[in-house]
């Protein structure tokens, strides 16, 4: 399974793909399991097209943890749940359900998405 996730140039915000738009939840972001791999290309791709909104949009590798959905890599964990100084800031303070499942992801797993983006570089 797979997710894009891009950051937003006003601002820098980490954002991921839903239904053709960018949003700031990694909960609300459009999952694409394997046998969609053509669609995560084509968001992808739509991303790259809207070089004023997001910089750099790719796809990163998601598995089903013990509380519910998280990125594999620990880099992409951290990017979706906001800034890591303070427990309190950024989106880790809005707390629920998608938030602890973040936090209790393990691993540190490289995504082969952006390993691929590097690889391209």
């Amino acid at each position: 399974m797979k997710v894009v996730t891009a950051n937003r140039l006003i601002d820098g915000e980490v954002v991921f793909w839903r239904a053709g738009q960018w949003v700031e939840r990694f909960a609300e972001a459009d999952v694409f399991a394997a046998e969609d791999a053509e669609r995560g290309d084509e968001a992808v791709q739509a991303g790259k097209d809207q070089p004023t909104l997001v910089v750099d949009p790719y796809l990163i590798d998601i598995a089903d943890g013990p509380s519910g959905p998280a990125p594999v890599s620990y880099r992409e964990r951290i990017r979706a749940l906001g800034p890591t100084n303070e427990p309190d800031h950024g989106k880790q303070a809005e707390g629920g359900a998608a938030i602890a499942a973040l936090q209790a992801a393990t691993g540190a797993a490289r995504s082969t998405g952006r390993v691929d983006l590097i690889r391209r570089k």
